[in-house]
């Protein structure tokens, strides 16, 4: 480490001595996925991005690591996957080992001055190494004359919150909702969603964004042309992930993952093209390989920890075969999910499929399409897809995304596609193994106390992960006759494997109750999450009265994560939980370890009033 701050500390730029090498221009929006009229969406207005489109290779398959920021944008930034870190929980902190940088420090000891604005959100710290400035003022006009760039220009109208935000506006000052550019009679609103107005006036709200966004991408690609640099500059345009719609964004569907991205290559580095200009590139491509290949592009060869492959420049490796990643905590609502993608067939494996796809976000309420479906769903007039998201999951969802692109029709109880079932189902456990994925958060956290979630990942003994693997298998069944197997996990050494136990009996509700005695037990774990889980559980059995108990005592932990998961058990709990909202009051205490936590804590103890006191 002392090596690297000196290299830092005494590196300078020389115009006469530095070999030629490309400015790295990138042009990022936010819950974008591919609707763009050089995608072939009719409805969008895209005329900057539609000419920049002609000049350039765009990708056909390029996927976000999950369906929501701030993940994606740890798997960006350091080639690393976020379940690897512990960065993959949406607004979480995790701490990085030494061996694992921004990729920007890189280019940075190679001479290249790196700008970002502004967003990072990488669930990190940034590390003061990473960039020579991250502000809303940073550009790559402050360098020094001649030295080479990587500039991030981030833009956020296209942003979930721009979907709902005037709309939200209007409706707290009685007004009604500002009209729309696109004519929302012309929205094709896909058959996930309820065709309703409000969600055709939102989806019509994301063009008009989309347009907006089209026009600040523009302004960067015109300065570029202004200072002379287009010449020597490679331009990467993508977004962070799919579109900031209910059900869309925050997942792991094709459509959440999803994103436009396009290539423009001067002619003087053509020849690291991976087509000519105006081109379509139907190469996988995952977020995680973006770190390696912006290195590859500027001759710098990735490090070796990084889970990426470049896909150009010099050091560019064969094509994968698949893309992985996952969904975690959202918000203040748990679920976890991994997939893996072969670019026809979509595989994902439901680890809480107890749960239902569309549990309550305080944030995604805001939208006034989400208050209209919840409302169908209310009054019982949901029928087809649009149903499918108050309901519980399946454990494992294959769809055939050639002839099912909005995910409609789940092939995995269907023998003909029993082949690419097993398939990528072990494609996906053994991706898990390799890259040693995390589970559940407070308890990763604990594990890597003295250390970083990275370095005990892969440490058969603070994650056995194999071992775990299978305890869900069991916990996931939903079968009565695994009772004497989850009542053996839940008297297990370590409390990961006592937690499946406990939520295989939460999933099996009243048919768990020949394992009464073990829940009780476990009621009195030494794992708060245990503790939490069992509580459910009994819950579950009608032994309401033991269970708020623990529940209370939760709402009094320390950490805002158990905090969160007590909170969680009490919503779903509702008006028999009622008598808690003295307690879920005071839950509120800052947890310095877990800031954002302690903000989604706040908020359900904002709203959980209003949802179960009636």
């Amino acid at each position: 480490m002392l090596l690297w701050s000196l290299t830092f500390g005494f590196c300078s730029f020389s115009a006469s001595a530095a070999p030629a090498r490309p400015n790295i221009l990138w042009i990022t929006c936010e819950d974008s996925s591919p609707h763009l009229g050089c995608y072939g969406d009719p409805l969008a207005n895209t005329p900057n991005l539609d000419a920049f489109a002609r000049q350039s290779v765009r990708f056909l398959n390029a996927f976000a690591y999950t369906g929501v920021c701030a993940p994606s944008r740890s798997c960006l930034i350091t080639g690393v996957f976020p379940m690897r870190l512990g960065s993959h929980h949406m607004r979480s902190t995790t701490r990085l080992p030494d061996v694992v940088k921004c990729f920007p420090e890189y280019l940075r000891a190679e001479g290249y001055y790196c700008s970002n604005n502004v967003k990072t959100d990488y669930n990190f710290a940034v590390p003061k190494n990473a960039w020579d400035e991250s502000s809303n003022q940073a550009h790559w006009r402050k360098r020094a004359a001649g030295q080479p760039f990587f500039s991030v220009f981030n833009f956020t109208i296209s942003h979930q919150s721009q979907i709902f935000g005037a709309d939200e506006a209007a409706r707290k000052k009685g007004e009604p909702p500002p009209p729309t550019v696109h004519d929302q009679s012309k929205v094709k609103v896909p058959p996930i969603h309820p065709d309703i107005p409000e969600f055709r006036r939102e989806w019509a709200r994301h063009f008009d964004n989309v347009t907006k966004m089209d026009a600040l991408a523009g302004g960067v690609l015109k300065q570029l042309e202004q200072d002379g640099l287009a010449e020597d500059t490679i331009v990467f345009f993508f977004s962070d992930h799919g579109t900031g719609m209910p059900s869309v964004k925050n997942w792991a569907w094709d459509f959440s993952l999803r994103v436009p991205f396009m290539v423009r290559f001067p002619k003087k580095w053509q020849h690291l093209a991976p087509a000519p200009p105006g081109q379509i590139s139907d190469r996988l491509v995952s977020f995680v390989d973006f770190a390696p290949t912006v290195l590859s592009l500027c001759g710098v060869k990735p490090p070796a920890h990084l889970q990426g492959v470049a896909f150009l420049g010099e050091h560019a490796g064969a094509p994968r075969q698949y893309i992985y990643g996952g969904s975690d905590r959202h918000g203040e609502r748990w679920d976890t999910i991994r997939y893996v993608h072969d670019g026809r067939f979509h595989y994902l494996r439901n680890f809480l499929p107890h749960l239902i796809y569309g549990q309550f976000f305080s944030y995604v309420d805001q939208h006034a399409s989400m208050r209209a479906w919840q409302k169908l769903h209310d009054e019982g007039r949901l029928t087809g897809t649009p149903a499918r998201y108050f309901q519980t999951k399946p454990v494992e969802e294959l769809y055939d995304l050639r002839n099912d692109p909005w995910e409609t029709n789940n092939l995995a109880a269907d023998p003909r596609h029993r082949q690419e079932l097993e398939r990528l189902r072990q494609e996906c456990t053994d991706w898990m193994q390799r890259i040693g994925d995390l589970g559940p958060e407070y308890e990763m956290h604990r594990r890597a106390a003295g250390s970083t979630p990275y370095e005990i990942a892969t440490n058969a003994k603070q994650n056995p992960l194999k071992e775990l693997l299978a305890a869900a298998d069991i916990a996931n069944r939903r079968d009565p006759k695994n009772i004497p197997q989850l009542e053996r996990l839940l008297a297990n050494d370590d409390a990961a494997l006592r937690w499946w136990g406990a939520i295989g009996l939460v999933a099996l509700k009243e048919k768990a109750a020949p394992a009464e005695s073990a829940v009780r037990k476990a009621l009195q774990d030494a794992s708060f999450e245990v503790r939490i889980a069992a509580a459910e559980a009994l819950a579950n059995l009608g032994q309401d009265a033991e269970a708020l108990v623990v529940l209370k005592e939760a709402l009094q932990h320390d950490s805002a994560l158990v905090r969160l998961q007590s909170l969680n058990v009490i919503d779903r709990l509702g008006a028999r939980a009622r008598s808690l909202l003295p307690d879920v009051a005071k839950a509120t205490l800052r947890d310095p370890a877990h800031k954002d936590a302690s903000d989604y804590v706040a908020r359900m103890v904002g709203y959980l009033p209003e949802r179960i006191g009636k």
